[in-house]
């Protein structure tokens, strides 16, 4: 019996029973039994399987509605398929979202419109990244949009998702942390102290608020924290958050990364990217030290001349660059970047490749925002 309430028959062609950690076939299965059978096309979860007989359905499992969106397609920057056997085009990548689709109910694929890329709607920025990591690990090449919350409009009025979110921590960090989710729009709902040095907090936390939490409270807690979210509803728009204090370094050039243009930009900037790495115009390669966006030629050799410098013998230092993940490269884009996803290497780019055209539209968006 399906969630609409409708009723279809359907033959049993395997009943496979669980005992311990291994399947095996078997004729029938009493209550208690742990069971997988083989037969029914296009079942999903709260359905009931019953005697025809006699259909009595069983109260329905309702899912969460998925919180955060991501858009999710084909790879468009300059250094697609550069290594022979990646999953490349949009047919592909459709029908592996498809094949999601039949075993992970929370997910949801919507059509935006554009034959390359689609959104793809999850309960949380971790269950996207999953599936994200192993599309990668299959060999597809993706380009993906930074997570947005799925809103709503109630009255007229925008809503966004939060999250009833439970932490457990040494009660050392309980100042830290409270400070972490405040900035992020959470108000505290309960706290327990149990008297043995942990306590257990409750915010009321926007879905949005949480993304790119999960990094920024383990290294609060030096990994000892515990937290877990479950839906909490929908309520009014909680205003603008901040997650990102700094800007990003972006290559004004394609070329391979040279040793000698890093040391001469490391003190206003740490870099993502390593010497002789091939980059692109418009591909982030570092973290600025300001606020706002800066274009460096990261591609720089030094000029070979015979003239003699006094310093000629001295060795310069490098700092180590920072290695990205592909959560912590989700966490990191801004609004007018994406991540560039492939089975060697993840990199973050900007959306708007071209320095000029870009430079105009963030132009015509302050102008927006100063108006409105």
């Amino acid at each position: 019996m399906r969630s609409d309430g409708t009723t279809s028959n359907a033959r049993i062609t395997e009943l496979l029973m669980t005992r311990a950690l291994e399947r095996y076939p078997a004729e029938s299965a009493g209550p208690g039994d742990i069971v997988a059978i083989a037969g029914f096309e296009d079942i999903t979860i709260g359905e009931t399987i019953a005697d025809p007989n006699d259909v009595r359905p069983l109260p329905q499992i309702h899912v969460d509605d998925p919180a955060i969106s991501m858009t999710i397609g084909t790879n468009t920057s300059p250094l697609v398929g550069k290594v022979k056997g990646h999953k490349l085009t949009a047919r592909m990548v459709k029908d592996r979202l498809d094949r999601e689709l039949i075993g992970n109910v929370s997910l949801k694929v919507v059509d935006i419109g554009r034959p390359d890329a689609w959104e793809v709607q999850g309960r949380g920025e971790l269950a996207l990244a999953i599936l994200v990591e192993n599309m990668r690990r299959e060999g597809f090449e993706l380009t993906v949009g930074k997570p947005q919350v799925v809103t709503k409009k109630v009255d007229g009025k925008v809503h966004e998702p939060f999250e009833h979110l439970t932490i457990d921590a040494p009660e050392e960090y309980l100042g830290a942390i409270t400070q972490l989710l405040a900035n992020r729009k959470g108000r505290m709902d309960n706290m327990i102290n149990h008297g043995t040095g942990w306590v257990r907090m409750e915010f009321i936390v926007p879905a949005r608020g949480l993304i790119g939490f999960r990094t920024e409270f383990m290294t609060t807690t030096r990994g000892t924290g515990i937290a877990n979210s479950i839906s909490h509803g929908y309520e009014p728009w909680a205003g603008h958050i901040t997650t990102r204090q700094n800007g990003s370094i972006v290559a004004d050039r394609s070329g391979v990364v040279t040793p000698f243009a890093m040391i001469a930009l490391q003190e206003r900037m740490s870099f993502f990217v390593k010497p002789t790495q091939e980059v692109y115009e418009g591909m982030v390669i570092g973290e600025n030290s300001r606020s706002d966006d800066m274009d460096v030629n990261i591609t720089k050799e030094k000029k070979l001349t015979n003239m003699r410098s006094a310093t000629a013998d001295s060795f310069e230092s490098m700092t180590p660059p920072r290695e990205l993940s592909l959560e912590e490269s989700l966490e990191f884009a801004r609004d007018d970047e994406c991540v560039e996803v492939t089975p060697e290497v993840v990199r973050i780019r900007k959306v708007i490749l071209d320095q000029t055209t870009r430079g105009r539209e963030t132009a015509r968006q302050k102008r927006q925002d100063a108006n409105a």
